[in-house]
């Protein structure tokens, strides 16, 4: 296939500067951190601009499916088009996005603009793959784990930074600053991203096209997709079902308290950052069982001590840790397969990721009305061992990159 031909000859540098790395990140995290502004700040807005509860709930799931769009349309750009000027742009479009939120007159244009700040917010997803073309074959894993560490920083302290800045100074400033800060890493990277060689062209529809046919190519490539979606089922069900326990008896946690509690995740960030040297030594497969293992010990240990918040933050720490583990070494195994393809991979490792957490979150609300915290944890714990099934199975498979026959 003319879009699988290696990239070797395109690589710019020997390797990827530590510092280039953490900029990557600090840049990633700074994007990914776009999308969740508004979940501490539902109930502020829903006064601010006279909707119901219900209602203002629809901002976090406008931002969501906006990301699902650009994952799908934007991210397999980064095979094609030089993202020196592709992933600025991006963030630049995202600021503007952010910029029309600060200024929304009424609900309806403050959920078009989270919609396009969603769309936008998908550096990351074209910093990842980027970075991996940039480091060398030995270090990959180790750069992989070091991006994803400023991604999943993002997620945990954009909450608490939302919260602080919003009771201070209003969610519209909020907004405003995230807007300034996401332009002026727009203009860093355009200076700092290396100049690539030119690339072949593609029809865009054959391109989004191949999306698929790669996936369908590779046993590899579908073993790891169904292991992510599955352990990232398990922890959005887990830190969506968290915040019914810890609001409840005998927590009864106020907002700001169990946003605090998100900060034990960050634990997950520096273990994510040192993981992927796990895939450098070629003890991806074996580490991504252990992790699935740890993971279910860690719902484990959550039934058993849902009283005690003590017990409570040593599951969020295992569980965040071990999932994080298994993105990043499912990541850095989906970006070694096929090197010209590695954006239109990655886009099919996050939909698929994103997949598993729309199902995990959907899951948690029903169950946790049905039967509490331990239909919640019995749940997680099927998935993650339903995770550790195919992982057996498919552990082979998952140590090899060679085409899948039956579908070539």
């Amino acid at each position: 296939m003319q879009l699988s031909n290696t990239n070797a000859k395109n690589r710019q540098v020997d390797g990827l500067s530590s510092r280039l790395a953490v900029l990557f990140a600090i840049a990633g995290g700074i994007a990914v951190g776009n999308l969740y502004w508004a979940q501490p700040l539902l109930t502020e807005i829903a006064s601010a601009l006279q909707v119901s509860t219900g209602r203002v709930g629809l901002l976090v799931t406008m931002t969501q499916i906006g990301y699902a769009v650009g994952v799908l349309l934007i991210v397999p750009l980064g095979d094609v088009l030089a993202r020196r000027s592709l992933i600025p742009g991006v963030m630049a479009c995202s600021a503007l996005a952010l910029l029309g939120g600060a200024l929304s007159p009424n609900f309806m244009v403050l959920a078009v603009a989270l919609a396009a700040v969603g769309m936008t917010t998908v550096a990351g997803q074209l910093l990842t793959p980027l970075a991996g073309d940039l480091a060398s074959p030995e270090e990959r894993g180790k750069v992989v784990g070091t991006i994803v560490s400023g991604l999943l920083a993002g997620i945990l302290l954009s909450r608490t930074v939302s919260g602080v800045l919003s009771d201070a100074f209003g969610w519209r400033v909020l907004y405003g600053v995230a807007a300034l800060c996401t332009l002026l890493m727009a203009a860093v990277l355009w200076f700092v991203i290396p100049a690539e060689q030119p690339r072949p062209r593609v029809a865009y529809r054959k391109l989004i096209l191949s999306v698929f046919q790669i996936v369908g190519r590779y046993r590899t490539v579908q073993v790891t997709l169904l292991i992510g979606a599955l352990a990232f089922s398990v922890f959005t069900l887990f830190w969506t079902g968290l915040t019914f326990l810890l609001s409840a008896p005998p927590h009864s946690y106020s907002v700001a308290q169990i946003g605090l509690v998100g900060l034990v995740g960050l634990a997950g960030a520096l273990a994510a950052r040192r993981v992927g040297r796990f895939h450098d030594r070629g003890w991806s497969v074996t580490v991504t069982g252990l992790a699935i293992c740890l993971a279910t010990a860690s719902l484990l240990v959550a039934t058993v001590g849902a009283g005690c918040i003590l017990m409570v933050l040593l599951a969020v720490l295992l569980l965040d840790v071990a999932i994080q583990a298994v993105n990043v070494l499912n990541q850095s195994r989906i970006l070694s397969v096929d090197p010209a393809s590695r954006s239109r991979l990655n886009t099919a490792f996050v939909a698929c990721n994103f997949v598993g957490g729309a199902v995990g979150s959907a899951l948690s609300g029903p169950l946790w009305s049905w039967g509490g915290w331990t239909a919640l944890m019995l749940c997680g714990v099927s998935l993650a061992v339903l995770a550790l099934a195919i992982w057996f199975g498919g552990r082979k498979t998952l140590g090899t990159t060679s085409v899948d026959r039956d579908v070539a």
